[in-house]
């Protein structure tokens, strides 16, 4: 699971159509992916106050926040 860089929940929403800030946190390798749905964590990877799905375009710009 990574995590988002964004205060909260309602501000990663509001960051639609901006390229996702996120930190990984897996030591397997590399989470993030274009083009999937991403279940991301925030405030920060240890501070856990929120859950999301995200998806983002080729480019990492985010195109959809549940």
């Amino acid at each position: 699971m990574m995590a988002a860089s964004y205060p909260t929940k309602k501000a990663l929403k509001e960051a639609i159509g901006t390229r996702l800030r996120y930190v990984e946190t897996s030591m397997y390798g590399e989470e993030y992916k274009p083009n999937v749905m991403l279940v991301v964590v925030g405030p920060s990877p240890y501070e856990r106050k929120w859950y999301a799905n995200v998806w983002t375009d080729d480019n990492g710009i985010i195109t959809k926040v549940r």
